[in-house]
């Protein structure tokens, strides 16, 4: 599977962005999606997870409130809505896709994702 992740831009703190990731191929449901994140000097960390058929999500305790992640396997597409972005949201954001576990299955680890994006910035101004 092929990820392109998109939506990502300059907001000022307070504001919402909504991050799409598409993927092709004709499997969407067949794959668990994740967001991850990369602050400049950082390490990439774990932000959002949700399960092959979209019944369970999975939020980083640091986001917990501001997320809403969903996805349309119709669409082959998933949504990261963030809300009362804050300037340490600053990073560049990936999204992930894997075939392994359950359909209900989230994962929150990078090395259980095989497939990747390419990553859309996020500047949050203070």
């Amino acid at each position: 599977v092929q990820l392109q992740a998109s939506g990502g831009g300059l907001v000022q703190a307070g504001g919402s962005l909504r991050l799409s990731c598409a993927a092709s191929g004709r499997t969407f449901r067949s794959y668990g999606m994740a967001w991850f994140r990369q602050a400049p000097g950082k390490e990439r960390e774990f932000v959002a997870g949700i399960s092959k058929i979209g019944d369970s999500t999975y939020y980083a305790d640091s986001l917990k409130g501001r997320l809403a992640f969903s996805r349309d396997n119709a669409k082959n597409t998933a949504y990261l809505q963030m809300n009362s972005l804050k300037p340490e949201d600053t990073a560049v954001y990936y999204c992930a896709a894997t075939f392994a576990g359950r359909a209900s299955d989230v994962y929150t680890r990078d090395s259980s994702y095989s497939y990747w994006g390419q990553g859309t910035l996020v500047t949050v101004s203070s």
